[in-house]
């Protein structure tokens, strides 16, 4: 999965539209925006208040912050830079959106408001959210592409990827939990569970998998437990692709987790050789699962 070979047409200064990013917290938009660089395209960027890095602006050629909610921003932003296909990465630390007195935080401008009042009254599963907003972002004319687009380095293979092996019964937790996973993600419940003897120890909700991480290390204080961590059933690549990076390995080791297994071609591996090589330093079994 390469970088797009259909180029939209230059503008009067002769250059391409930018690709735009509008990203939330942690390494993922970093990655996505050096990816976009290295192919020749420049990054027009909106940061989310309160969860975008710090290092983010300075890999961009423009850029500006916005509300979570703010969608009419967000768009507008896009737009004045030029973008006519954009990309949405990154996590958003849901938890903050239960905070007190979060209503004055996260006060929606009237195109949020649209689509959390009107369009998804009914139904406020993150994916039918994302896909709001995308077909808004549509409206105006910018596209939302698949966000994995321009890392696709960085998607994990499938097999083994480490030089430490699953053993059998790591194996067999893998095998038992592969239905279990897919069956929450079509109900929208998380991505990853943790086993041990083919006994399920955590499953993620709202939390995040690295605090259920921490969760099942203290609920399995032996140790030697597997983190199984999957796309949903007809995965929508354009947003909420599965991530996992060298932290989830320190969160794993600290825990007592000896075995991660993603879904192969649909789960980013950040800083990916990093990532592997802190796995086999930590003794831990990385496995690329194909699902059907």
């Amino acid at each position: 999965m390469g970088a797009s070979t259909t180029h939209p047409a230059p503008d009067a200064a002769g250059r391409q539209a930018p690709i735009g990013i509008v990203a939330a917290g942690g390494q993922l938009p970093i990655a996505t925006a050096r990816g976009i660089r290295a192919a020749g395209r420049r990054v027009a960027c909106v940061g989310l208040f309160g969860q975008y890095d710090r290092a983010l602006p300075a890999l961009c050629d423009d850029f500006k912050s916005a509300g979570l909610i703010q969608l009419g921003k967000w768009i507008r932003v896009l737009r004045r830079f030029g973008c006519r296909e954009a990309v949405m990465v990154g996590k958003v630390y849901k938890e903050q959106m239960y905070q007190p007195f979060r209503w004055f935080r996260y006060v929606p401008d009237l195109r949020g408001g649209k689509v959390w009042f009107i369009t998804t009254r009914h139904d406020k599963r993150a994916d039918s959210m994302l896909t709001a907003i995308a077909d808004e972002f549509a409206q105006d004319g910018i596209t939302m592409i698949d966000s994995t687009r321009y890392i696709p380095e960085l998607l994990a293979d499938e097999g083994v990827m480490t030089k430490t092996k699953p053993s059998n019964a790591q194996q067999a937790d893998i095998d038992f939990a592969l239905p279990i996973v897919q069956r929450m993600g079509d109900l929208d419940v998380g991505q990853a569970i943790a086993v041990n003897d083919r006994d399920v120890i955590a499953v993620e909700a709202i939390e995040g998998t690295d605090a259920m991480i921490e969760r099942a290390g203290a609920l399995c204080k032996r140790g030697k437990w597997t983190l199984i961590k999957l796309a949903k059933p007809n995965q929508d690549m354009r947003f909420d692709v599965p991530t996992v990076g060298p932290q989830t390995i320190e969160k794993l080791k600290a825990a007592g987790g000896t075995c991660l297994a993603v879904e192969a071609g649909k789960t980013i591996l950040l800083d990916k050789p990093a990532f592997l090589e802190a796995a086999d330093k930590a003794g831990i079994a990385v496995v690329g699962v194909k699902v059907t």
